[in-house]
């Protein structure tokens, strides 16, 4: 089944028949593993890779670091539950070391970034600081080549 997953993540649209011929198996049973994958909540979905400068020039993501007070009882899943309801937010995940959240937050421009972490992050019962890193540009992301390689015509020029 780790096979099936490892080929998934590469490429989730090929098709059945591929996956089996790829694994030694059948389309049938590729069918079955992929359905037991989603009952069981291993898979939770599908999506695509965007390069996002071509798709949106206009489209800014960051990433915010959240130093927070994890809640009596629930540590930091309530708190973190309460972020992902946002609609900017695309990713949260909860770290080791100098702060505890990392939220990755999508937006129209610079400033409604930083309006949504001013107005919304910052204010949340909890949070003791935010620290936003805006995103520049993306090489790689889940292992697929976003930017095409340009020739630097600097390293061209002989002493």
């Amino acid at each position: 089944m780790n096979e099936l997953i490892n080929l998934l993540r590469q490429n989730a649209r090929f098709s059945n028949e591929q996956l089996a011929e790829m694994l030694g198996t059948t389309a049938e049973d590729i069918e079955k593993q992929i359905q037991d994958l989603e009952n069981d909540g291993i898979i939770k979905g599908y999506s695509v890779i965007i390069d996002e400068n071509r798709a949106d020039k206009d489209m800014v993501i960051a990433n915010i670091e959240l130093k927070v007070t994890p809640q009596r009882d629930y540590g930091f899943d309530e708190l973190a539950k309460t972020i992902m309801m946002y609609d900017e937010v695309e990713a949260v995940s909860l770290m080791s070391g100098a702060y505890d959240l990392l939220v990755t937050v999508k937006g129209r421009n610079f400033k409604k970034i930083a309006l949504f972490v001013a107005q919304r992050l910052a204010t949340i019962e909890g949070v003791l600081s935010t620290a936003t890193h805006f995103v520049l540009k993306t090489y790689k992301e889940k292992g697929i080549f976003i930017e095409d390689e340009e020739a630097d015509e600097r390293s061209m020029i002989a002493p």
